[in-house]
């Protein structure tokens, strides 16, 4: 009969734990119980070797993935991390899908920049395009919104050494986003962006543990809004289950992926 000691009975008792309770993938979105507390609520990501949890009450803890440590739909279970996707990048790629190039350090940082919104717009490239960017020596800059992007264009002072992207969200016809990117029109400047009302958008519903990203009515501040209808406490910690949710390029739109490759393009083209 199966059972804890129907493996080797000098087997560490982790392992023979491991044995008793089936494993579950720890998938961000999920609600579990663990067990020796009783603290329950929505599994919000992986790290290391353990999960974060929110409960009920927004107050969010962190507990070991020990063999039976947790309870999914009343049954106790094994929690590990979630098999590889097609998405998972394999060793010597970075998270942008670029080869690594082992041993290589940062270049001296070009006159050129790439500015972008605000800071979660800053993290989010970072932790995708990080490496790609560090390697050809460009700094990106947050510009804390676009409604002064002209002067700040005019101040920077652009040219054939010193090129300018602008990464800027609700890119879309008549928004006011889109009239201040027209206003900008010189030949060592792109503007692109993404539809998206925020960077968040730019997450694919999927990888947070969601359906969809929720329809946000006028008035209501949108990330504020975003939080109050999936539950996800207030925005630092939503951001940081967001942020903490991506691992590659895959795990974004492809508008955002495709803005950002183009403006990198740009800035490094030495024509």
């Amino acid at each position: 009969m199966a059972g804890i000691l129907s493996g080797p009975i000098d087997a560490p008792p982790e392992d023979r734990l491991a044995s008793v309770f089936p494993q579950v993938a720890a998938t961000p979105g999920m609600t579990v119980v663990h067990r020796a507390s009783g603290f329950s609520g929505t599994l919000l990501r992986v790290e290391g070797g353990g999960v974060e949890i929110r409960g009920r009450t927004g107050q969010e803890r962190v507990f070991r993935l020990a063999p039976g440590s947790f309870s999914v739909n009343g049954k106790a279970v094994t929690l590990v991390r979630p098999p590889s996707s097609p998405g998972t990048l394999s060793a010597g790629v970075t998270a942008s899908g670029s080869v690594a190039m082992a041993g290589t350090g940062a270049r001296v940082a070009r006159a050129g920049r790439l500015w972008v919104e605000g800071v979660h717009d800053a993290e989010l490239v970072e932790r995708v395009w990080g490496d790609d960017l560090r390697i050809e020596g460009v700094v990106v800059e947050r510009l804390d919104g676009i409604d002064h992007l002209g002067t700040a264009v005019k101040g920077f002072a652009p040219g054939p050494a010193r090129k300018l992207g602008v990464l800027v969200d609700h890119l879309v016809g008549g928004s006011k986003e889109s009239k201040i990117a027209a206003g900008v029109r010189h030949p060592q400047v792109m503007v692109t962006g993404t539809p998206f009302v925020d960077v968040w958008q730019a997450v694919k519903p999927s990888v947070v543990g969601i359906e969809a990203w929720p329809d946000i009515p006028m008035g209501t501040e949108w990330k504020t809004g975003v939080c109050q209808a999936l539950g996800f406490g207030d925005p630092p910690a939503a951001w940081r289950r967001i942020l903490g949710s991506v691992r590659s390029y895959a795990d974004l739109e492809p508008a955002l992926v495709g803005a950002v490759e183009r403006l990198i393009d740009f800035v490094t083209d030495p024509t």
